[in-house]
Parts: structure tokens; C-alpha cells; sequence
């Protein structure tokens, strides 16, 4: 019997403990996705004014950094390749814009209930979103201050994940 009242107070003591860490860990996250909605919606509205490494827009230092060629001579020679990868660099962003809303959505309202599958969505979600983003970077060489923020959200992110895991629980 003794146990029985024991294992309830350590349950409610681990319970408090984890909803107060959650307090903190959901409003980590939604700062952090926000930066990432800001930084896709950039990328789907003014691409040429996203700032990439050393102030090159980002399009212009992917593109560069991918290809080993000059953005400016694309435009002038080749203007409609220009637009079709300012095309697909804008639709990019507005995937990433979509994917950031449910990831603030999730952490807002899921995540904050303590909610298990909210905890899942936010860790595979965000994984995607910044993992997409890192790839990109690392894949065209534009890797500047900007994009080392990307390693800041999902680290601060996978942090908050990992303080308020649901499999804690359990043991």
C-alpha cells in the first residue's frame, strides 16, 4: 500500500516537473519555427533580397556556388532559366512557409497539452524542415552566418524535444 501511494506522488511530482519543462520547451520551439516561417516566406516572396553568405543573396550564391557560374551572366543570357529557378526557389519557400505553420501550430496547441503524437510531429517535422534547408546549403556551398542558424533552430529544437520526451514517462 505504501508503494502504491509513493509511485503516485513520484508519478504526480515527474508529471509537474514535465509541465513545467514543456512551458519552456513550446515556447522554444515556436520561436524557433517562426524563424524558420520568416526565413521560407523570404524565400517565397523577395529571394533576391534573402541574404546569403557574405551578403550575396542566396539565390545568386546557390546558383554560383552549385554550377561555378555567374548569376548575372544566366539572367542576361538565359533570362527564362533565371525565372524558372527563381520559380522553384519561391516554391520552395512557400513548402517551407506551409510546413512551418503546422509546426507552430503543433507546438502551440499539441505539444503544449503534452500531447504524445504532438511530440513525434514537431521532432519528424522539423527534422524535414531545417534538414531540407541544410542540405540545400551544404549541397550548393552557401553555408554563411545565416545558414549556421538553421543548426542553432534544430539544436535548440531536438533540446526542447529531448527535456520533455514522452517515452520519459515511462520508465
Amino acid at each position: 500500500m505504501d508503494t502504491r501511494v509513493e509511485d503516485r506522488s513520484d508519478t504526480g511530482t515527474w508529471r509537474r516537473v514535465m509541465a513545467r519543462w514543456r512551458r519552456v520547451a513550446w515556447v522554444v520551439i515556436l520561436i524557433a519555427d517562426v524563424g524558420l516561417l520568416a526565413w521560407c516566406a523570404m524565400a517565397a516572396l523577395a529571394p533576391e533580397r534573402l541574404s546569403g553568405p557574405g551578403s550575396t543573396p542566396i539565390l545568386t550564391a546557390g546558383y554560383e556556388g552549385f554550377t561555378g557560374g555567374s548569376w548575372q551572366q544566366l539572367v542576361v543570357t538565359s533570362p527564362k532559366t533565371a525565372e524558372y529557378i527563381t520559380l522553384l526557389f519561391r516554391m520552395y519557400g512557400i513548402y517551407g512557409v506551409g510546413l512551418s505553420l503546422l509546426a507552430i501550430a503543433i507546438a502551440a496547441n499539441g505539444f503544449r497539452r503534452g500531447e504524445r503524437w504532438a511530440w513525434w510531429a514537431l521532432l519528424v517535422g522539423n527534422t524535414i524542415g531545417y534538414g531540407a534547408a541544410m542540405v540545400y546549403d551544404q549541397v550548393v556551398g552557401a553555408v554563411g552566418p545565416f545558414e549556421l542558424s538553421e543548426y542553432l533552430g534544430l539544436a535548440v529544437i531536438y533540446g526542447s524535444l529531448a527535456i520533455t520526451a514522452p517515452f520519459h514517462a515511462a520508465s
